[in-house]
């Protein structure tokens, strides 16, 4: 999720998290990081989002935030383990850096030689150490603009999704990039806004009550979370960016 004022996630999180084990398969454990100001709370659970008491935390608890991402696990690759769980967390520049990864990388085995190595055992993980390490080297200790961002990022994805499936999104708090390379979706809700029903859950919320007519919001998420707004598929081999709740056109 990518705002333009600091959002709650309850409601599209209580129907992310059914798929962790109960309307999907993806029940190998899960996710989530939240940035607020220069800090991110962070989430991960071995257990399946359904029937996690982390989840029911998140679920009960309307943290708000600019910046989220979410995950839960199918593992293709590395046990069931905390450590191999989304999404990752990394300091790059001064400023943490969030990473998740829908996929599989088969012969993903990039060298690592800077300060970035993976914890665990996971392609997703190595895969974000190795975009940390080659922007570093691109970009030294100079953080550069999301132009220049964007245009180095989509030099580096085609590599690593040529090794398979590598839906991602990745942020470091002031934007959120989304890479697709078989599904993503993302809307965006603004005024006037509509009520929106869950599809993985009997829930329904009139978004016009809790928001102001100021307020943008975008949701990237691989399959739609519901059944009665209008989702816009990703093109495979794109990547978007989304600043304060909008898609940036390049």
């Amino acid at each position: 999720m990518n705002c333009n004022v600091p959002t709650d996630i309850v409601f599209s999180f209580t129907g992310f998290a059914m798929r962790g084990g109960q309307t999907d398969t993806h029940h190998d454990g899960w996710g989530i990081a939240f940035f607020e100001g220069a800090g991110v709370r962070h989430f991960v659970d071995h257990q399946a989002a359904i029937s996690s008491p982390v989840a029911e935390l998140i679920k009960r608890y309307p943290i708000k935030s600019r910046n989220v991402i979410a995950h839960i696990r199918k593992a293709t690759q590395g046990q069931v383990a905390l450590e191999n769980c989304h999404p990752f967390v990394r300091e790059l520049w001064g400023r943490y850096w969030v990473f998740a990864h829908n996929g599989d990388l088969k012969d993903f085995n990039p060298v690592l030689t800077g300060s970035y190595r993976p914890v665990g055992c996971t392609d997703s993980e190595r895969a974000f150490c190795y975009l940390l390490q080659e922007l570093h080297a691109r970009f030294g200790d100079a953080p550069p603009g999301l132009p220049q961002l964007h245009a180095a990022l989509a030099e580096l994805l085609p590599g690593i999704a040529a090794h398979g499936t590598f839906n991602m999104m990745l942020s470091s708090g002031d934007a959120l990039f989304a890479h697709c390379s078989t599904s993503l979706h993302y809307l965006v809700r603004q005024h006037p806004f509509p009520t929106a029903k869950l599809s993985d859950n009997d829930l329904s919320v009139d978004f016009s009550q809790v928001t102001t007519p100021q307020d943008r919001v975008a949701v990237i998420v691989t399959q739609p979370l519901t059944t009665n707004e209008s989702w816009t598929a990703f093109a495979p081999g794109e990547l978007k960016l989304f600043v304060d709740g909008a898609v940036q056109q390049r």
